[in-house]
């Protein structure tokens, strides 16, 4: 069985060696860097991360800056780590609504990258709901066919750092106008995926899925198979948000879960291949 992680961050040790010349000009970024529970990898750690795991490859992306030049900066390290690791697949760090971001995308996209994300749309000040914006930057990555991971989370129960006010509407308005391009909302959509049981939801969101990442911290075990249950056994990624947790908490909790045998193959592994190879 192929097995991928869809969601893992990777920092440059330029960055995590220097945190307070970067945090004192990002304040998302240093919002969830003063967290405790707050960890920094490097492609090297990922790797053994993977192999300890018994993971074939994963999707690594640095931090999604407000600032341009520090998105290319993580941008050039996931480039060099992808190449140094073919197991490793990037996704490309911009702040959507700057003047030079399609430019950027086109930029890494070139150089290896298979994607766009995640972005942060509070931390980064786009405004998801806004149609215009949201064309502007969707229609590059659907001419290039990268998938977009954007963060999202649930608007309900407690606080964490990185818990925004984007709400759910928001999120429906940006797949509403985001026409030909697959998106993959982070963290269960911030409980998006359950509308999908109103039929002309799921139809609006038949390019969406929705990666698992910090599901410890947010729902019990049964939401695996919930989502199976909703039918949505090929729209579901496996994404363990590492380093904040270890891709052996969640393979724990999914074995409780009676995930169905077929599902269990596509969510760990077959559904993320078949988005990043198109």
């Amino acid at each position: 069985m192929l097995k991928l992680d869809a969601h893992i961050h990777v920092t440059p040790p330029e960055i995590s060696g220097n945190l307070d010349k970067y945090t004192s000009k990002e304040p998302y970024f240093e919002l969830l860097s003063a967290s405790p529970k707050n960890k920094f990898a490097d492609a090297k750690t990922v790797i053994a991360e993977l192999d300890g795991a018994g993971f074939d490859g994963a999707v690594i992306f640095g931090f999604a800056f407000q600032d341009l030049g520090l998105c290319r900066m993580v941008n050039d390290y996931v480039i060099e780590m992808v190449k140094a690791y073919p197991r490793l697949t990037g996704f490309i760090a911009v702040p959507p609504a700057d003047r030079g971001a399609l430019g950027e995308i086109e930029r890494a996209h070139e150089a290896g990258l298979k994607g766009v994300g995640e972005i942060f749309p509070s931390g980064q000040r786009f405004s998801i709901e806004d149609a215009d914006a949201t064309r502007a930057f969707t229609g590059l990555c659907a001419e290039r066919s990268l998938p977009i991971l954007v963060h999202a989370n649930e608007p309900v129960g407690h606080y964490y750092p990185g818990k925004t006010d984007t709400t759910l509407r928001q999120l429906e308005q940006f797949i509403e106008h985001s026409s030909g391009v697959d998106i993959i909302l982070a963290h269960w959509g911030g409980g998006l995926f359950f509308y999908e049981m109103m039929p002309e939801f799921r139809q609006k969101c038949a390019r969406v899925y929705y990666d698992c990442a910090a599901t410890p911290f947010l729902y019990d075990s049964r939401v695996y198979r919930t989502a199976c249950d909703l039918g949505l056994e090929t729209k579901i990624l496996f994404g363990s948000d590492y380093p904040l947790l270890p891709i052996s908490r969640y393979i724990k909790e999914i074995n409780k879960s009676a995930m169905p045998p077929p599902a269990r193959e596509m969510f760990l592994g077959g559904n993320c291949a078949r988005l990043i190879s198109s």
